[in-house]
């Protein structure tokens, strides 16, 4: 019997065509207790596809402050001593994948468990599997978010951030593979060359992320010198 609650943190900017279909799938999710669903200062429909209903809280913030903004804010708005980060982009998304995720660390088998696609589309698996450390689908403790420094102001470099705060600490960190999964791209949202951009832009988030999360420890390290 599952003795502690478990929430869903789905970030979402701009995805009034997409966030509806992930939604009905988190609320046919025996394994969560809510869904906390943070707009993150979209400028498009998306507030009026998140429901106020069937274990699903919405928070709006007035400004976009990023994917690590975001997940700060859905932090805040639980005290569920799991958590569950999804994206709100996916596509194929099924019950069973969020159970994947979550059961390694209900049962006390991990701290974090990683979600990495698979079968999907080729171009998404492949990515995934050069760099499984960025990927977005996630279950975690609170308290290994909580303790992590300066995930709020990462924007798009908070899932680096994170996963280097997990490893530094030595969390146990679990890679799941998410068979079936695969999400839809910048370019294919917003068009080639905004998209480009956008991809450009994560690229220098998650850059400048993993920059201060290596200077960190030596920042440290040297006391009250900085």
């Amino acid at each position: 019997m599952k003795t502690v609650r478990v929430a869903a943190v789905v970030p979402v900017f701009n995805e009034e065509n997409r966030i509806g279909r992930v939604l009905s799938v988190l609320e046919g999710c025996d394994i969560l207790d809510e869904i906390i669903v943070v707009n993150d200062g979209s400028t498009d429909a998306t507030l009026s596809q998140i429901p106020n209903e069937n274990g699903i809280r919405p928070v709006s913030l007035e400004r976009n402050l990023g994917k690590g903004g975001a997940l700060a804010a859905g932090l805040a708005a639980t005290t569920a001593e799991i958590l569950v980060f999804v994206d709100a982009d996916l596509v194929g998304l099924k019950e069973y994948h969020i159970g994947e995720l979550v059961r390694p660390v209900l049962h006390g088998e991990a701290d974090m468990c990683v979600g990495i696609f698979q079968g999907g589309r080729w171009w998404t698996d492949l990515w995934q599997k050069v760099a499984p450390y960025i990927s977005g689908q996630r279950a975690l403790r609170r308290e290994v978010f909580a303790s992590a420094p300066g995930l709020e102001y990462a924007r798009f470099g908070v899932e680096l951030a994170l996963t280097r705060h997990a490893h530094r600490l030595g969390h146990r960190v679990e890679w799941v593979t998410l068979h079936g999964l695969t999400h839809v791209m910048k370019e294919e949202k917003m068009g080639v060359f905004p998209g480009v951009r956008a991809r450009v832009r994560m690229y220098l988030e998650m850059g400048k992320s993993l920059a201060v999360s290596l200077w960190l420890p030596f920042a440290r390290g040297r006391g009250n010198g900085y």
